[in-house]
């Protein structure tokens, strides 16, 4: 671990003027908790007793959740549905400090995934899942719209969860106004090769998607992934294909491949002890990224925070999110 806590401190300090903007699929993270004594007389099911239920932003929200709680500013891109779910996800944002008017009603219903917990594991997610359907008139507007809330942003994040609105036409006008802008987009892609990703400053996909983008069939992982042939010559082809300034591989629990523009990649081992629920963790690792080279930090400085903050988040149940006294208290632990 090269970077100190006083760094760390530095750029958290930082974290507060930069003003994020991210552009996808947002949905409903609803969260039932309860006890569970007995199985069902009906089937060989757990029954839980519910003692509450939650509801959190989910989706592009989780990553806008992330940048506010490490003290960024949060606007938020993207389509809700025309129900009770989309009224309960734009309060969930709120109350996160998420800033909505850049958020847009669509006509399609509100992805929702509903999560029950009993006794801090989960039995069962149960999802609603909705496509956005973008006409011709709504797509042209969402356009002219995220390239108008990219020119009041420090940066960008596209977080597409394969439900329709991360698509070609709104992918290019918004890195069209980041490069009049002179603004960093950052993407966190899914198995979706359609979109104009040449020229984005950072990109983290997992090892699944980095070898369904690169046209490549996986391979079982290496022990060193600086000796995986198949996955380095997976990062070639992307970095070739989307010339970006810095490719993230996340590897699970083998921590992350990092390969900045130019240089040689490095690998950065996970740094997660106990592992409770990794739904949401590459939300943290984009969020913190940016935050993290918008505010000044190298690329390594850059990769050792989300890497960190990814393990702070894993040892949450949930969809989680990782502050910054977190963050340092996290740092300070592996150091004794």
């Amino acid at each position: 671990m090269q970077t100190s806590l006083q760094r760390t401190k530095a750029l958290l300090a930082k974290f507060r003027r930069r003003r994020i903007l991210v552009a996808g699929d947002l949905m409903l993270d609803r969260y039932i908790y309860g006890g569970v004594s007995r199985l069902s007389p009906e089937a060989p099911v757990p029954v839980v007793n519910v003692r509450g239920e939650k509801n959190m932003p989910g989706g592009a929200a989780n990553v806008a959740r992330n940048v506010r709680a490490l003290g960024g500013g949060a606007d938020i891109f993207g389509l809700i549905g025309p129900d009770q779910a989309g009224r309960d996800l734009m309060k969930a944002m709120r109350a996160e400090g998420i800033v909505t008017r850049c958020v847009t009603g669509g006509s399609s219903a509100t992805t929702v995934k509903m999560r029950v917990i009993g006794e801090r594991q989960q039995v069962v997610r149960v999802d609603w899942d909705s496509k956005a359907n973008l006409g011709g008139a709504l797509l042209a507007g969402l356009s002219r719209k995220a390239a108008a809330a990219v020119a009041q942003s420090d940066g960008v994040i596209l977080a597409d969860y394969s439900k329709g609105l991360v698509c070609p036409e709104i992918t290019g006008a918004i890195l069209s106004a980041a490069r009049r802008c002179g603004v960093p987009v950052a993407v966190d892609p899914k198995e979706n090769r359609d979109l104009p990703l040449e020229g984005i400053a950072i990109a983290t996909p997992n090892r699944k998607e980095a070898f369904y983008l690169a046209g490549a069939s996986e391979k079982e992982p290496a022990r060193d992934p600086l000796k995986d042939r198949p996955l380095l010559c997976v990062c070639d082809i992307l970095m070739q294909q989307w010339k970006p300034e810095l490719l993230v591989i996340t590897l699970g629990a083998q921590g992350m491949l990092v390969a900045p523009r130019g240089q040689s990649p490095f690998h950065v081992p996970t740094v997660a002890r106990e592992v409770f629920d990794v739904s949401g963790a590459g939300d943290t690792v984009i969020a913190t990224m940016l935050l993290a080279l918008s505010a000044g930090a190298d690329k390594t400085e850059a990769a050792e925070l989300a890497n960190c903050a990814a393990g702070v988040v894993v040892g949450k149940m949930g969809t989680a999110t990782c502050s910054g006294p977190e963050l340092i208290e996290f740092m300070r632990n592996m150091r004794r």
